[in-house]
C-alpha cells in the first residue's frame, strides 16, 4: 500500500498524476511536453561548434542544414532541451553527440560557461529570437570539436564556414529563429567579429 502525500499546489500539477510514467522519468510524453510548453519556459542548451588551429584560434564555424517537419530547408545550430536531473555539461555533450555524431569529440570544460543567454518567444519581435512552439531560455556555448562530424537526427549536413562567412548576412538569413544573431554573438565573444 502506498501513501500519497497531498500536492501542495494542486492547481499546478498539469493533471498528470494518474498518467503512467515511461521508463525514463526525465522524459516528457508528447502530451506532457505540449502542456508544459503552454505553461512555462523550457530550458535549452545551444552549441556553436567550431574548429580551431594549433594556437586555439577559431578557423571554422559549424552550421547544421536541416529539413523542418514542413519540408523547408533551414540552417540551425546544435540545440536541445535539458532533462530533469541532467547537468548543463551532460546536456551539452548529449546534444553535440546527437547532432554531430559520436566521433565529433567535443572539448567541454568541466564547468562550461555560456557566452550568452538567448530567450526565445512564441511572439515575433519580443527579442531577436523566435520559436513559435514555446517560450524557451537557451544557454549558448562555443564548443570546439576535434573529430569527424557526421550529422544525425534531422540534420542533413554540417557546413563549415570561415568566421567571416558565418557572420555574413547571407548565412544569417538562412538561420532559423534568429540564430544568425547567436552566431554573431559567439564570434564577438571570441573577438572575431569586426
Amino acid at each position: 500500500m502506498s501513501v500519497r502525500t497531498p500536492d501542495p499546489d494542486p492547481g499546478d500539477d498539469f493533471g498528470f498524476d494518474d498518467v503512467p510514467r515511461n521508463a525514463n522519468p526525465a522524459w516528457l510524453s508528447d502530451i506532457e511536453l505540449e502542456e508544459a510548453r503552454r505553461r512555462l519556459p523550457m530550458l535549452y542548451v545551444e552549441a556553436v561548434p567550431v574548429r580551431t588551429d594549433g594556437s586555439g584560434q577559431v578557423t571554422a564555424v559549424g552550421v547544421l542544414l536541416r529539413s523542418t517537419p514542413l519540408g523547408e530547408i533551414t540552417r540551425t545550430l546544435v540545440s536541445g532541451r535539458v532533462r530533469y536531473g541532467e547537468s548543463i555539461r551532460e546536456a551539452l555533450f548529449r546534444h553535440v553527440e546527437n547532432d554531430l555524431g559520436p566521433m565529433a569529440f567535443p572539448l567541454l570544460p568541466s564547468s562550461p560557461d555560456p557566452f550568452t543567454v538567448a530567450e526565445y518567444f512564441p511572439m515575433p519581435g519580443v527579442s531577436a529570437y523566435h520559436d513559435e512552439r514555446q517560450h524557451a531560455v537557451a544557454l549558448a556555448f562555443v564548443v570546439p570539436v576535434t573529430g569527424t562530424c557526421e550529422p544525425r537526427q534531422d540534420a542533413l549536413e554540417v557546413t563549415w564556414f570561415s568566421p567571416e562567412e558565418a557572420a555574413s548576412d547571407d548565412v544569417s538569413a538562412e538561420m532559423e529563429g534568429g540564430r544568425g544573431t547567436l552566431i554573431r554573438q559567439a564570434l564577438a565573444h571570441l573577438g572575431l567579429l569586426r
